[in-house]
């Protein structure tokens, strides 16, 4: 059995930084119970394992800000949610473990559920709905892209080591030379393309235009792929010579992908975008191979999607008022609940990341959360809980939703899980 307390180093532990989650981080714990990434780390990583080496402000529930135990805290929030007709649990930064507990205490309160990460990714969801998609897993990239596409963003701001483990990869299953790979940079300004330059210095091609003029951009390179002519000379400045020499290099490649983050299409409609890219890839597979790569996944967002549809068979921005599961990505969002006055009790879930704290709410407000949140004013209840994959076991879904990963625990901590809390709030609420 492993001694939580010994220092040493543990290598090959997962880190929930970003939705990578890179598996091969190396880390130092020391005789304090601190823990530091030593190798394959990233601004990323080091940020979310030094945060964890601040979280000691917190170690007891409390009430009005005085120190409770943990059975007192559960039963004044089992109070505030008996006596709320409309509450939201929101936030929902947690582990597939702990969304498990949250959706049983919402199916039995009437509550509705909204991720603090959904208004981009209702992006995603919206046109699986309506359309569908043709999309690979990381591992596909990794072994089989030899021209990638990027909508919209650097990537390496939102998931720092995508390239290193997925692009620039000294190995891949079919023996490709992996430095022969192109990479297209389409749309955007003023991005970082350096990630884009191969191991052989090749810069990759950069296609710039402002964010909302992306929509026409996609369009036009979606038409060019389906053999139809533009009579304009350029779309949102770019040069239509240059989207038709795109088309057709997508159209000559064994495997295309293109990428997209949801988060960084912030512009009104976002989601026709999003469609267009990936008709435009069901129109390449007529000839050869493309895949779409929504790259995704922060504080638990992909893992509460897929814990929500298991069991309710929705995604978050779904309520259970009605004693069954309804799904509306509008009226169900945390902006409406709280500015239509529609919730009258907001429980917060952050666990992993102290600076994503709960909205203003004029009404009783419950965080349970990372021991370091950074809290303008006293909530109702507050309880500190462990850090997934810090100081206890968890699973979380990777950036392309197929592969989920378990979290270690690496520390010894006093700090119940989030699951612990949310069992004992429902030992409170048997009588609901």
């Amino acid at each position: 059995m492993e001694n939580f307390v010994q220092p040493g180093i543990l290598e090959s532990v997962v880190c929930p930084g970003c939705g990578l989650l890179c598996d091969d981080v190396v880390i130092e714990r020391s005789n304090d119970g601190k823990v530091k990434v030593k190798e394959k780390g990233c601004i990323k990583s080091i940020a979310f394992f030094d945060r964890a080496n601040l979280a000691s402000s917190a170690t007891s529930p409390r009430i009005s800000g005085q120190a409770v135990e943990l059975k007192a805290a559960a039963q004044k929030i089992a109070q505030i949610l008996n006596n709320a007709n409309q509450p939201l649990i929101a936030g929902l930064g947690t582990d597939v473990q702990g969304m498990r507990a949250v959706l049983s205490v919402a199916d039995r309160t009437g509550a509705t559920l909204d991720h603090m990460n959904s208004a981009g990714g209702m992006r995603n969801t919206l046109v699986v709905q309506n359309s569908g998609w043709q999309v690979c897993t990381l591992t596909e990239v990794r072994n089989r892209v030899d021209l990638l596409v990027i909508i919209g963003t650097d990537v390496v701001s939102l998931f720092p080591r995508f390239f290193e483990r997925n692009v620039w990869n000294q190995e891949s299953m079919f023996g490709q030379d992996t430095a022969m790979r192109e990479v297209v940079y389409l749309g955007g300004r003023d991005i970082d393309t350096t990630a884009g330059i191969s191991p052989k210095g090749v810069k990759p091609q950069v296609l710039p235009c402002d964010q909302d003029r992306l929509p026409e951009v996609l369009a036009a390179l979606r038409a060019l792929v389906s053999g139809k002519q533009l009579l304009a000379q350029e779309v949102a400045g770019i040069a239509v010579a240059n989207l038709q020499n795109l088309a057709e290099r997508l159209q000559a490649a064994k495997y295309s992908v293109v990428a997209w983050a949801a988060a960084a299409l912030d512009f009104p409609h976002a989601e026709l975008a999003i469609q267009n890219i990936t008709e435009l890839v069901v129109k390449l597979n007529e000839t050869t191979r493309s895949s779409g790569l929504p790259l995704s996944g922060s504080d638990g967002d992909l893992s509460a999607n897929q814990v929500s549809t298991w069991i309710s068979g929705y995604p978050v921005r779904n309520s259970f008022m009605r004693t069954y599961p309804q799904f509306d990505p509008y009226h169900f969002s945390t902006d409406k609940q709280i500015s239509n006055t529609e919730a009258d009790a907001l429980v917060w879930i952050s666990s992993f990341n102290p600076e994503r704290v709960p909205p203003a709410f004029n009404g009783p407000i419950v965080v349970v959360g990372h021991p370091d949140i950074k809290l303008e004013t006293e909530p109702d209840v507050f309880i500190p809980v462990g850090i997934p994959g810090v100081d206890h076991r968890a699973t979380l879904f990777r950036s392309d939703n197929v592969v989920s990963l378990p979290l270690a625990k690496l520390r010894e901590t006093t700090l119940p899980s989030l699951i612990d809390v949310f069992t004992a709030i429902e030992a409170e609420l048997q009588g609901k």
